[in-house]
């Protein structure tokens, strides 16, 4: 969530768990779930620890794969779990967008980016769709036909803007370098 320039909160908290399902995290879940398996389950923390981080999120609640792509393809094929488990991740970021939405009192712009929301059309356009009641609305030809490219994908009669901008990590890399190296000299 960003306002006037400025990261006023984030999905990640002491660790990248917080947040939303991703392909081998469990994201936000109860804490008392630690304790539980732990006793139920005779588990280490280290064994919790890893669990909740490599075999948790896509590939735990699906018990098929990590790869969103694969998951998407699996839904096609009929598989209830894969379904549940992009229900899940469009659930997860309508629940964290609407936290902001409050946090913020209201937004101007939201922006979808990085692989999975920037290479699916169908992941933008349900999310978006969770947030028809304040007027916001996506143009399905621009969604479906955007990707990899900077685009406006509401429509002009939205009541906030939405937006995809590609993810150029190397390139903020570059540019970090770039400003730590000169500020050195």
């Amino acid at each position: 969530a960003v306002k006037d320039g400025k990261c006023v909160d984030t999905t990640m908290g002491f660790t990248p768990l917080e947040g939303m399902i991703m392909g081998t995290r469990c994201g936000n879940i109860d804490a008392s779930i630690l304790p539980y398996l732990m006793k139920k389950e005779n588990m280490t923390p280290d064994e919790v620890t890893t669990m909740m981080n490599k075999k948790s999120g896509f590939i735990g609640l699906s018990g098929l794969s990590s790869d969103c792509r694969d998951l998407c393809d699996f839904r096609e094929q009929g598989k209830e779990r894969a379904k549940l488990t992009l229900d899940k991740l469009v659930l997860d970021i309508t629940k964290l967008v609407g936290g902001y939405i409050a946090e913020m009192n209201g937004v101007d712009l939201i922006v979808f980016t990085a692989g999975i929301a920037e290479n699916n059309a169908w992941l933008r356009r349900d999310v978006i769709a969770n947030f028809s009641y304040m007027g916001m609305k996506i143009d399905n030809a621009v969604n479906d036909a955007s990707r990899g490219i900077d685009a406006i994908i509401s429509t002009p009669d939205s009541s906030v803007k939405v937006a995809l901008i590609p993810t150029d990590e190397e390139l903020v890399i570059a540019r970090d370098t770039k400003h730590i190296a000169e500020s050195l000299k």
